[in-house]
C-alpha cells in the first residue's frame, strides 16, 4: 500500500464520510456468501485484507461462470495481486453487473473505498440470480423485472387536466412586501 501522510480538510472529511459508509453486517453478509459459494473456509482476518489479494474474488467469479478465470496469481507481489482484482473486475462486466458498481481497483488494493467493494459484490449477486444456470446461494434482493404499462390515449389526455400537488398552492398568496427595482429612500 502506498504511504500516504495524515489527511487535512477536505480530504479527512471525504475520508470520514466514506469511512462513515462501512457496514460490518453487510460485509459479513458477503464474506458468508463467498464462503457459500467457493465452499471454502475464509481466514479469520479483517474483510478488506481478506479481500485485498483478488484471490477470493477470482475463485467466487469461476464458481459463478466455470472457466471464467483460468489462473489467478497467488504470488509474485503487490502487483500480481492487483492483476487478480482486474481479472476479477473484468469477468463482472462480462457477467452484466452495471459497470456503475464496479469498484475500481485502488478502492479495495489501497483501502480507499471498501463500501463501494461491497456494493459490488452485492451487485455481482443480484446479478447472478439473473442467470438460470445460477443454481446456488443468493446474496442481496433479486433484480426487478420489467413492469411495462400500456396507457390508452384517453387515459393520457386525463391526466393533463390534474393540477399536480406537486406545483404547490397559491392559497393565501399576495404582493405584500414584495419590491421591484430602487427600494424607496427615505
Amino acid at each position: 500500500m502506498a504511504s500516504h501522510g495524515p489527511q487535512y480538510g477536505l480530504s479527512a472529511a471525504v475520508g470520514a464520510k466514506i469511512a462513515g459508509k462501512r457496514d460490518p453486517q453487510a460485509e459479513q453478509e458477503v464474506l458468508d456468501w463467498i464462503e457459500a459459494v467457493t465452499g471454502e473456509r475464509l481466514p479469520n482476518a479483517p474483510y478488506e485484507e481478506v479481500l485485498r489479494d483478488g484471490i477470493y474474488l477470482c475463485k467466487l467469479m469461476n464458481q459463478l461462470v466455470p472457466g471464467s478465470i483460468p489462473k489467478w496469481n497467488t504470488g509474485g507481489g503487490q502487483f500480481k495481486f492487483m492483476e487478480n482484482i482486474n481479472k476479477f473486475q473484468d469477468m463482472c462486466k462480462k457477467y452484466g453487473v452495471p459497470e456503475i458498481d464496479v469498484f475500481q481497483t485502488v478502492d479495495l488494493w489501497e483501502r480507499r473505498n471498501i463500501p463501494q467493494v461491497t456494493q459490488c459484490i452485492f451487485a455481482l449477486g443480484r446479478t447472478a440470480q439473473v442467470h438460470p444456470e445460477w443454481r446456488g446461494p443468493i446474496l442481496g434482493p433479486k433484480m426487478s423485472d420489467e413492469n411495462r404499462r400500456n396507457f390508452s390515449e384517453e387515459q393520457l389526455r386525463a391526466g393533463e387536466g390534474v393540477i399536480n400537488l406537486q406545483y404547490g398552492t397559491n392559497k393565501g398568496a399576495n404582493q405584500s412586501g414584495l419590491n421591484f427595482g430602487n427600494t424607496r429612500h427615505m
